[in-house]
């Protein structure tokens, strides 16, 4: 029997949805059919002890879910029907918090499909994580490889931004200001954000990387002028590698991804593109978010129009 109190929140996620978020009726409805699995799986077990249920939600769905048969649910459904449990679990530990406070965040972000269905999310969702982000970080760089601290510097901002690749190597020195962690990311600047948004954005309060960003960029300042870029070309001159106040060619992006593999490389990590830098800066701001406030505020800096697109 499905736990009355599991159902009544559900119902008041839903007309927030609704009232508040103002999703229209036939998308409530469909989130409605999805976390009808979610009450049958928890039964009469209240959901702030979730991560306790056996067998898991996972195992649950790879049997078909709340219609008890073999057959297995389409990856899509069984995809969206685990996107829209997490998005309850979030919301319920930030609007019930004393209730739910032993039930660990990260337990709900670990939230996938079942590993016999082709997951659509698994690619959307690989990112860096903050170990990886050090490791790189932590690389000892013979002191005439200018590039590769460069880019080391760079694989920092990039997690404590959450900036886009197109808007790093954009990023003039006069968008930075690491004594207020903000970057602004202004066309105006010269910085190519998606869609021509303008923001300014702020760094994750992550010391060991504030400290490689902050020792690249008093190198570079102390170099070129405020309005030459944070990710500067190097040029090459009889074996010494010297910073230019070149502006970024068209192919920048690409020569990024190509200077992060091989980063990557030396570190002897698996490669991660330079976007999974920001889906690892969203994963580790969303864990550390409590209140709605901190969500709304995480989906900002990312420079989201909603916040259901951080939340997806």
């Amino acid at each position: 029997m499905v736990n009355r109190d599991n159902y009544l929140k559900v119902k008041a996620y839903l007309a927030y949805l609704s009232d508040v978020s103002q999703l229209k009726a036939a998308t409530v409805r469909r989130y409605w059919f999805f976390l009808k699995h979610l009450l049958i799986w928890a039964d009469e077990t209240p959901l702030k002890l979730a991560a306790q249920i056996r067998p898991s939600f996972s195992s649950y769905l790879s049997r078909g879910g709340r219609n008890g048969s073999e057959d297995t649910l389409a990856p899509s459904t069984a995809s969206k029907i685990v996107r829209t449990a997490r998005r309850l679990l979030r919301w319920l530990k930030v609007n019930y918090t004393t209730e739910f406070r032993h039930l660990p965040m990260s337990w709900i972000e670990a939230l996938r499909a079942p590993r016999v269905l082709p997951d659509p999310e698994d690619h959307e969702h690989e990112f860096v994580r903050l170990d990886e982000v050090r490791e790189l970080v932590r690389l000892e760089v013979p002191q005439s490889d200018v590039a590769l601290q460069r880019d080391q510097a760079a694989a920092a901002l990039l997690y404590l931004s959450g900036m886009r690749a197109s808007a790093l190597v954009s990023l003039p020195l006069e968008a930075l200001d690491l004594g207020e962690r903000t970057v602004r990311q202004w066309p105006s600047l010269g910085v190519r954000t998606k869609n021509d948004k303008a923001a300014t954005t702020y760094l994750l309060e992550i010391p060991d990387l504030l400290a490689a960003v902050t020792s690249w960029d008093s190198l570079v300042r102390a170099q070129l002028p405020p309005t030459a870029m944070w990710y500067p070309p190097i040029v090459s001159q009889w074996g010494e590698q010297e910073l230019s106040a070149d502006p970024p060619g068209k192919h920048r992006n690409i020569n990024l991804a190509r200077r992060m593999r091989k980063l990557f490389q030396t570190a002897g990590l698996p490669y991660r593109s330079p976007h999974k830098f920001r889906h690892g800066h969203a994963v580790y701001a969303l864990r550390h978010a409590r209140t709605m406030a901190d969500y709304k505020a995480v989906s900002m800096n990312l420079m989201h129009s909603d916040i259901r697109v951080t939340d997806s």
